[in-house]
C-alpha cells in the first residue's frame, strides 16, 4: 500500500478546515448586524422558507434573514472566491506575486461600462454594460500585446496598464459631465459594495462563478508547469500560449461578473493568494481551492464590518483596502523568501 505524503495530507486537512470555517463564518454573518438575530431564529427562518414548515418564523426575522442577509452574504462569498481564485491564477500565469485580477484593465473597463450606462441609459442594465466592457478591455489588452503570434507577459502587463489608464480617463470625463445624482451613482459603484444585492444578483453568479472556479482548478497542474516558464512548459508538451489564453479568459470572465455585480473591490485578488501561498505553498492544486475559500471568508467578514461599523454602511471597497494594505505592507517587510522558489 502506497504511503500517503504527510505534507499532502496536511494540506488537504487545511483546506477542509478552511471550508468548515467558511460555513461558520456564513452563519455568524447572518446573525450579526445592526439588528442582531439569535442563532435558533436564523435556522427557524431558513427551515421555514426551504421546507415550508417547522413553525412560521417571526416576520421581521424572516425578512432580514431570507430576503436581505442570505442572498447578500452568499453573493459576497462567491465574489470573494472568484476574485481570490482569479488573483492566484493571474499570479501563476504571470509568475509575479504582485499581480491582481485587475492588472489587465478589467476593473477600468467595467467602470467605463457602468459609467456609460449611468450617463446614457441603455435598454440593458449597468451590470451587463460593466461586464461587457470589462471583457472588452482585456480583449483589447491581449490584442495590443500580441506580436507575431506570441504574447510576451511583460508586454501584456504594459498593455493592461495602458488600457486601464485610458478607461480611467474616460470615466473621469463621465464624472465631469454627470449630474449630481449621476455622479453619486458612479462614485458609489466605483467604491464597491453589496448593499443592493438580492436574490436576482445571487442567481446571476451562483452558476457561472463556481463553474469558472472549477475550470481553473481543473487546469491547476498545468498552471504549476506554466509557472516554471514557457520553455519548461513546451518541453513537457504544454502549449503555453494557448494555455495562457484559456486561463486568462476564464479568470477574466469570473472577475468581470464579480465587478459587474458588486463594483470594484480591491485587494482580495492580491492579498488572499499571498496568505494562502504562505499556508500551503505554491502548488496550485492546493493554492486555488484554499484561495477560493479564504477569499469567501475574507469578503464576508469585510462586508459584515461594512454594514455594522456605523448606523449607515461603509462602502465595501474601502474596508477591504483598509484591511488589505497593512497586511501587504507587513508581508513585504517580513517575508524574506520568494514565493515562487529561489532563495
Amino acid at each position: 500500500m502506497e504511503k500517503i505524503d504527510f505534507n499532502y495530507r496536511n494540506k488537504i486537512l487545511t483546506i477542509v478546515f478552511a471550508g468548515i470555517l467558511l460555513f461558520f463564518t456564513v452563519i455568524f454573518s447572518i446573525c450579526v448586524g445592526v439588528y442582531t438575530i439569535p442563532l435558533f431564529e436564523v435556522f427557524n427562518a431558513i427551515i421555514y422558507h426551504i421546507l415550508g414548515n417547522g413553525g412560521a418564523s417571526n416576520e421581521i426575522y424572516s425578512t432580514i434573514v431570507w430576503d436581505i442577509r442570505i442572498p447578500r452574504i452568499l453573493t459576497g462569498m462567491l465574489i470573494g472566491m472568484a476574485l481570490a481564485t482569479s488573483g492566484a491564477t493571474y499570479q501563476g500565469v504571470f509568475r509575479n506575486p504582485l499581480v491582481s485580477p485587475f492588472i489587465l484593465g478589467v476593473s477600468s473597463g467595467a467602470a467605463f461600462g457602468a459609467a456609460l450606462s449611468i450617463i446614457y441609459p441603455v435598454p440593458y442594465s449597468v451590470q451587463i454594460s460593466a461586464f461587457i466592457f470589462g471583457m472588452v478591455a482585456v480583449f483589447f489588452a491581449y490584442s495590443l500585446a500580441k506580436v507575431r503570434g506570441k504574447t510576451p507577459l511583460v508586454t501584456l502587463l504594459l498593455a493592461g496598464v495602458i488600457l486601464g489608464s485610458l478607461f480611467n480617463a474616460l470615466v473621469s470625463i463621465f464624472q465631469y459631465m454627470a449630474s449630481v445624482a449621476q455622479l453619486k451613482a458612479i462614485v458609489f459603484w466605483l467604491m464597491g459594495g453589496l448593499h443592493h444585492i438580492g436574490w436576482t444578483q445571487f442567481y446571476t453568479v451562483v452558476f457561472l462563478i463556481p463553474l469558472g472556479i472549477i475550470l481553473l482548478m481543473g487546469y491547476s497542474w498545468k498552471l504549476n508547469i506554466l509557472s516554471l516558464g514557457d520553455e519548461e512548459a513546451k518541453s513537457l508538451g504544454i502549449n503555453s500560449e494557448r494555455l495562457k489564453i484559456i486561463l486568462i479568459i476564464i479568470a477574466t470572465f469570473i472577475t468581470s461578473i464579480s465587478v459587474s455585480v458588486a463594483g470594484i473591490i480591491g485587494w482580495v485578488g492580491l492579498m488572499i493568494p499571498h496568505a494562502s501561498r504562505l499556508i500551503v505553498g505554491p502548488d496550485h492544486r492546493f493554492l486555488l481551492p484554499l484561495s477560493a475559500i479564504m477569499g469567501g471568508i475574507f469578503l464576508i467578514l469585510c462586508d459584515t464590518i461594512a454594514r455594522t461599523i456605523t448606523t449607515g454602511e461603509v462602502p465595501l471597497g474601502i474596508v477591504t483596502s483598509i484591511l488589505g494594505a497593512p497586511y501587504l505592507i507587513y508581508l513585504l517587510r517580513s517575508k524574506k523568501t520568494q514565493f515562487f522558489g529561489g532563495d
